[in-house]
């Protein structure tokens, strides 16, 4: 039967089981043998994780030529205008290329675990809450994204990949989704 753990990584906790640095590591977190990340998430961001023992299902979730939806909940610096959304679902020109069109909404800031060290609060400037579906992967692509439109990120939570949610998953737990 094939494995699938769903995994609501912390910030700071490298996508990976082992580090020669000390840093940590999915091993402190899911004592599960024989799975691996499908995909990865950097250190400094947080949410959902997919972990599994199957070759096949591990590339359908990770492999961009599938195009698997993955959702985030930015928080951004500054006050997002319907130019700088628009100009996401339009694609964005990065250094590497211009980005696919980008599902992308204004939300309310989402009732999120706090995030150890907390993120930076500065009065003078406002901060706000982006929704942003992707499906391509490149490395760090939703903060470029973002920062290209003005918008630096401060805060970066995977919520879904593909049908997977991080429903109910509170930051360091993680869920059995095999079957």
């Amino acid at each position: 039967m094939t494995r699938l753990i769903l995994f609501n990584k912390p910030y700071g906790v490298l996508s990976q089981f082992t580090d020669d640095n000390a840093r940590a590591t999915l091993a402190a977190f899911v004592p599960v043998p024989g799975v691996y990340p499908a995909g990865r998430l950097d250190r400094d961001s947080e949410g959902l994780l997919l972990l599994t023992d199957d070759g096949r299902l591990q590339a359908r979730i990770a492999d961009p030529k599938f195009k698997l939806p993955k959702t985030y909940w930015v928080q951004v610096e500054g006050a997002t205008s319907e130019a700088q959304l628009m100009q996401l679902r339009r694609g964005v020109l990065l250094k590497d290329g211009m980005t696919l069109p980008a599902e992308v909404e204004a939300i309310a800031a989402p009732e999120l675990w706090s995030r150890d060290p907390p993120v930076r609060f500065r009065k003078t400037v406002p901060d706000s809450w982006i929704s942003l579906t992707i499906r391509e992967g490149r490395n760090r692509q939703v903060r470029r994204m973002t920062a290209a439109v003005g918008l630096p990120c401060l805060r970066l939570v995977r919520w879904r990949i593909g049908d997977w949610t991080l429903n109910n998953l509170a930051s360091g737990e993680w869920r059995d989704s095999s079957g």
